[in-house]
């Protein structure tokens, strides 16, 4: 481990900080310092079935976690609801932020957030991890030749799961003081971004939530959709679900090309990722098969995706403290372009399905 590695603090212990804490272990320039929970029995717990260092600390209070001036960065997985607290706390400490998604409850928290890394000097950057997948770069090079994918016309983006009856009724992200955005928070989030980076982060001028929508007992978004449209005829769907089988879909159509993919927010294996890309597709003279069928792409990896995050992550910080360089902007206008778009959904929703547009 190299003296430079970005010390990271994790502050609290739920499921999806495993995942990170390993991608932390394994990215090159990053270091497992520290982690908080509301009980130092319960953080000790996790620090020991996650491979903690010996020389970690452990700390039975998230306040403990950002006091200490040996972390530099802070993971933070906690309830939506609880972002903006210990979000802007984290900022104020100088901690760098890498914040689990949905970033915060509406665009007002979200600027409260970000306000707060600028103006303490600290990175942002959200947990989206299939961002920082290899794979992602070289769907992107087809996207942007337009000699084989040409204009942008439509998008479509699915993301459900099956959740069982315990997740239906216990979990936090169907509980409206917790995580009240439910699966248009946790699922639909990942179809928002990949249809904005589809469209090269051009929000759409108006969202239509599709009827249909699925809400608990208490209000929160089982599953739901929406349509996206653009000044420019430009229209995409989305279709996110807690109630459906396991679904990662995302379908981009232009004049010339069409790229499909099956697994966007998780790839079918760790170090290994396909896409499909068809240019100038057509039927054989017959007309009973394709003449020219759309071709798979592989793309392989020595690191899953989120340790490509944390390592991009762990870089920016670096340059900040090392060559004294600004924090990279890039990443907090992505996260609050998403956050817009699932707005205007959730207003839509509200709304009883009419059109909103979309806040700037």
């Amino acid at each position: 481990m190299a003296d430079s590695a970005i010390r990271f603090g994790i502050i609290g212990c739920a499921e999806i900080a495993r995942k990170v804490s390993r991608a932390i272990n394994l990215a090159p320039n990053a270091k497992l310092a520290a982690v908080g929970s509301r009980s130092h029995e319960k953080a000790a717990r996790f620090a020991a079935e996650n491979n903690f260092p010996s020389d970690a600390k452990i700390y039975g209070s998230y306040e403990a976690l950002l006091d200490d001036p040996n972390v530099d960065a802070v993971y933070v997985p906690l309830p939506t609801s609880l972002h903006v607290r210990w979000a802007v706390l984290a900022a104020q400490k100088k901690k760098h932020l890498l914040l689990e998604k949905p970033v915060a409850l509406n665009a007002l928290e979200f600027d409260a957030i970000v306000e707060a890394c600028e103006s303490n000097g600290v990175q942002f950057m959200d947990g989206t991890m299939w961002m920082h997948n290899p794979r992602t770069a070289k769907m992107k090079e087809f996207l942007s030749d337009t000699q084989r994918f040409g204009q942008l016309k439509s998008i479509q983006s699915i993301f459900t799961f099956a959740a069982d009856p315990d997740f239906l009724k216990n979990d936090i992200r169907v509980k409206p003081d917790l995580d009240a955005h439910g699966a248009l928070g946790d699922a639909g989030w990942y179809c928002i971004r990949s249809i904005l980076w589809v469209a090269d982060y051009e929000l759409p001028k108006t969202v239509i939530a599709l009827h249909g929508a699925i809400l608990n007992d208490v209000g929160v978004i089982l599953s739901c959709g929406a349509s996206l449209h653009w000044d420019d005829g430009k229209v995409a769907t989305f279709h996110c679900s807690f109630l459906s089988h396991l679904t990662m879909d995302t379908t981009a159509i232009g004049t010339k090309g069409t790229l499909h993919l099956h697994d966007f927010v998780i790839p079918f294996q760790e170090k290994e990722a396909s896409f499909s890309a068809g240019t100038e597709c057509w039927f054989d003279e017959l007309v009973s098969g394709w003449a020219t069928p759309p071709s798979k792409h592989i793309v392989t990896t020595d690191l899953p995706q989120e340790v490509h995050m944390v390592k991009e992550f762990a870089s920016l910080v670096e340059a900040i403290k090392a060559k004294g360089l600004k924090p990279e902007k890039k990443w907090p206008a992505i996260s609050r372009k998403t956050q817009l778009v699932l707005d205007a959904v959730k207003a839509s929703i509200q709304k009883g399905f009419e059109p909103v547009e979309v806040g700037n």
